[in-house]
């Protein structure tokens, strides 16, 4: 539980927590929202707690193991619908939150191959118990495949070169190690065009990352479910890391909150628009201190909406 939550006290006031309510924790991680959840639920509340990663449901189960309160799932989000119909809160829930993109204990474990800085196995599955590892795909995926998942999930602008790099490489020898992949994509992007400040593997890992977890399309998937498994007043609490995960929240919120896109002019009441959620409050980020204390924290935006209906 060492590792330090984005966010805390902002996402958890945006929870609006009633002490006898049903929560999601929909991203556990290392527990530390839920911890923060948890402390604010009376013995007849109760938190269920959602995570893909082995890792992180190990450790939720050593550290609520005596909460009768809180349960964890092993499963993506995106199966949150039906987590909640099989246990009987759809429609009942009071909040869920969503602390978006890969955890500090899978960037810090070197053996995850998520990190760029840290020599491991190039994995990069947030479930290492099922699919294909980065290594694997990175074997056999085509160069206009590579290009597109490079350009679109990494906004990487030598996603060409790139990808002709890594191409060229595995006819030599396969791609295994973080490193390996860190020193290609390095070598492919002319020194004199890297940014100041960013590690020249950051948008590629990223984009691969994304791709290997279907991060965007499970996102999409359970914002919709949210609509369903929330109860009318129920809480949604999204924090994003980069902007493809905010488009997202932030495309989903406004149109969900406009309600009905319908011709102008005509004469429909309010009523009538079907909106199902209004946002509460501007976008959040990480105070100056809370960065200092963070770096993780710098990108951090956090949004909240409550369900009208």
């Amino acid at each position: 539980m060492s590792h330090q939550s984005v966010l805390l006290q902002e996402a958890i006031q945006g929870l609006n927590i009633q002490p006898e309510g049903i929560y999601i924790d929909a991203t556990f991680g290392r527990g530390g929202h839920s911890k923060a959840l948890m402390q604010q639920l009376a013995p007849k509340g109760r938190l269920i707690a959602i995570d893909q990663d082995p890792e992180a449901v190990s450790a939720a189960k050593g550290y609520f193991s005596q909460e009768k309160s809180f349960q964890i799932v092993h499963e993506t989000f995106a199966a949150m619908e039906h987590i909640a119909t099989k246990e009987g809160v759809k429609g009942l829930v009071n909040g869920i939150l969503f602390d978006l993109g890969v955890s500090s204990p899978q960037l810090d474990n070197a053996e995850r191959g998520f990190s760029f800085l840290r020599n491991g196995p190039l994995d990069m599955r947030m479930d290492n118990s099922r699919g294909i590892s980065a290594s694997e795909w990175l074997a056999i995926v085509d160069e206009e495949s590579l290009i597109s998942v490079l350009r679109e999930y990494g906004e990487e602008r030598f996603a060409r070169r790139i990808a002709r790099a890594i191409i060229a490489k595995r006819v030599d020898q396969s791609i295994e190690t973080t490193r390996q992949l860190s020193e290609i994509v390095s070598n492919a992007i002319p020194r004199s065009k890297q940014e100041k400040h960013k590690h020249p593997a950051t948008r590629s890992f990223q984009a691969i990352r994304i791709f290997i977890n279907k991060e965007l399309e499970a996102i999409e998937t359970a914002l919709e479910q949210s609509l369903r498994v929330l109860s009318p007043g129920g809480r949604l609490v999204v924090i994003s890391f980069h902007s493809l995960e905010d488009r997202i929240v932030k495309r989903f919120m406004r149109q969900q909150a406009r309600g009905k896109s319908l011709p102008k002019g005509l004469p429909v009441k309010e009523s009538e628009l079907e909106k199902t959620i209004k946002i509460i409050g501007k976008a959040m980020k990480a105070s100056k201190q809370e960065v200092l204390d963070n770096s993780r924290a710098r990108s951090a935006v956090l949004r909240i909406a409550e369900k009208t209906g």
